[in-house]
C-alpha cells in the first residue's frame, strides 16, 4: 500500500492518472445524460428555462406595476 502513495506522490504518474480518471468521469457523465431518451429530452428542454422565465418574469412586473399605480390613484 504504501508503495501506491508513493507512486502517486510522482508528479509524473499522478497526471496522466488524474487526466484518465477526469476524462472517464467525463465520458460516463455523457453517458449518463443522453443515454436515456426520456431524460435526453428533458434536460434538453431544461436549456430554455432562463430565457422564458426573464420573459414571464418581466411580464408579470409590468402588470403588478400597473395595478400597484392604479391603486394608488
Amino acid at each position: 500500500m504504501s508503495e501506491l502513495f508513493t507512486w502517486l506522490t510522482k508528479m509524473e504518474y499522478t497526471k496522466p492518472f488524474v487526466l484518465v480518471l477526469f476524462f472517464v468521469t467525463f465520458i460516463l457523465l455523457i453517458y449518463y445524460v443522453y443515454s436515456n431518451k426520456k431524460r435526453s429530452s428533458r434536460l434538453e428542454s431544461y436549456k430554455n428555462i432562463p430565457f422564458q422565465n426573464d420573459d414571464e418574469h418581466s411580464e408579470n412586473k409590468t402588470e403588478s406595476n400597473l395595478d400597484d399605480n392604479i391603486k394608488s390613484k
